[in-house]
């Protein structure tokens, strides 16, 4: 009862009508930032701190709050009707999103992106004021041994994502790997393959490459069907809706996107880009029809979508409960906490009881605005495929040298990204599948340093990634995900032997 209490105080906080107004910023804010690639959630609160310093903790952290799962939203829009991921989460939307948007679905793909967006949102909003807690003890089980056995779960999750050929999808996760190995070693603070480029001590920018592959390569593609005559107007077809047979097949999508994400949004630093990994090869796994993937499934969108927007409501548990940020965002947000004095912790809901509530509860309120900012837009967004192609694909360019410039200031990386977008060219010509390098770039630096961390810890006993049932429970998931295809191949080869006999 007592909890109960401090919820509907929560309510009272959230809808005064000063934070109400920062609610709807934060999230107008955010949207606009998700459409744009290259800006993120993370640069869009780190930017915005400095211009909160002196207005009340509660009020400022409920505008932040806003932007990151309003960019969320934002993010599916580009990579659906131009296949420019606005943010790194948004990548898996690109696969299916801009298939639907070529094969004048557009519409629907937008409504099933805002649609999940908003169930998986209050889900998470949900799961977070009734479950902060038990979640929270859950997430401090997972070490270095862990998040590697975590790590190779998910590497075994992207073969799903190979294409029609095995050996090009490993090469492809091969390279992605490394490209992840480029810039300083966190152990030694040795530089590694930097070739003596300064700029490459970081590494290579994750939004760089998925810019370059995916929207500079696309700009490349058209503009060789442009000049062979060969590119086609991409008109809309239908309704700027949902049909009832798109409703009935993205429901359960989005049903498991919320759980896969905000159970992985949980674990700090795992990201909301696992989460729309894990949930689209799952997706693929139990479809009826897995060869639609790729090719404009609805449910391709709707569960990473999905996923993506739950992941945001669970990485507020760790940063809330814990003190632990549980992506980039909300390690910004906690710079923002500390910059208000406030030290966020499990005794922050002793000590704030009106901000924490207030903030959680702010968000069931901006997943409405959200929906409310999307919805109507879906009819001047889809008209972006109208304009001619001579003035759509110079804009994409123009964009996208926005976008990777806004990151670090620096030119290199608008050379690295055009190399990015031959790489991304030469491989739709060879057939070479692009989602697995970009995967392969995300998780490779967390899987090395997990291993390396659990490696020192144990002595370099490699027992330690078998000793807890987290780790065995992972690892054989990860067996049962390489092994599935085979197994269901050599069944389905026993069915039809009757058949063929007969």
């Amino acid at each position: 009862m007592d909890t109960l209490h401090l919820i509907l105080n929560g309510f009272g906080v959230a809808l005064t009508p000063i934070n109400i107004w920062y609610t709807f910023l934060g999230v107008f804010m955010g949207t606009i930032i998700g459409v744009l690639p290259g800006i993120g959630p993370a640069a869009g609160i780190g930017l915005l701190i400095p211009i909160t310093f002196g207005m009340d903790p509660t009020s400022a952290l409920i505008m932040m709050a806003g932007i990151y799962y309003g960019a969320m939203y934002g993010g599916s829009t580009t990579s659906i009707l131009i296949n420019t991921p606005g943010e790194a989460a948004s990548v898996m939307t690109c696969i299916d999103g801009y298939q639907m948007a070529k094969n004048g679905r557009a519409g629907a793909a937008l409504a099933v992106s805002a649609i999940g967006s908003f169930i998986a949102g209050t889900v998470g909003v949900l799961a977070l004021t009734l479950l902060s807690l038990p979640l929270a003890a859950f997430a401090l089980k997972f070490g270095p041994a862990e998040y590697f056995c975590l790590m190779i779960f998910a590497m075994a999750a992207v073969s799903s994502l190979t294409g029609k050929s095995v050996a090009k999808g490993i090469l492809s996760t091969l390279l992605g790997l490394m490209i992840a190995t480029i810039g300083i070693d966190l152990q030694s603070g040795q530089p590694r393959y930097t070739m003596g480029v300064p700029e490459l001590q970081d590494g290579v920018g994750f939004i760089v490459a998925v810019v370059g592959l995916f929207a500079i390569g696309e700009v490349f593609s058209s503009t060789e069907e442009y000049l062979k005559g060969k590119i086609q107007f991409i008109r809309i077809k239908g309704k700027l809706w949902l049909t009832r047979e798109e409703w009935r097949r993205s429901v359960m999508p989005i049903v498991r996107g919320s759980i896969i994400g905000f159970v992985k949004g949980v674990l700090p630093g795992a990201g909301a880009t696992i989460s729309t990994i894990m949930s689209y090869t799952i997706e693929k796994r139990i479809s009826k029809h897995p060869e639609e993937f790729g090719h404009g499934a609805i449910e391709g969108v709707a569960g990473p979508e999905a996923a993506n927007n739950a992941a945001t409501c669970g990485a507020m548990v760790p940063l809330l409960t814990l003190g632990v940020p549980g992506s980039g965002a909300t390690a910004v947000l906690m710079g923002a906490f500390i910059m208000y004095g406030i030290q966020p912790g499990p005794l922050l809901f002793e000590k704030r009881p009106d901000l924490v509530w207030g903030l959680v509860d702010s968000m069931y309120l901006g997943n409405v605005m959200c929906l409310i900012l999307n919805l109507p837009l879906i009819g001047i967004f889809v008209r972006i495929l109208y304009i001619p192609i001579g003035v759509l694909l110079p804009l994409i360019l123009a964009i996208c040298a926005i976008g990777v410039y806004s990151i670090n200031g620096n030119t290199l990386e608008m050379f690295m990204a055009l190399g990015f977008g031959i790489m991304g060219y030469v491989f739709r010509k060879i057939d070479i599948p692009l989602a697995p390098l970009i995967l392969a770039l995300v998780l490779g630096g967390i899987m090395e340093q997990s291993f390396r961390q659990a490696m020192t810890i144990s002595g370099a006993d490699p027992i330690v990634f078998v000793k807890s049932t987290i780790c065995v429970v992972l690892l054989v998931a990860a067996v049962v995900l390489l092994l599935a295809p085979m197994l269901f191949a050599k069944v389905r080869e026993l069915r039809s032997a009757p058949d063929d006999e007969t």
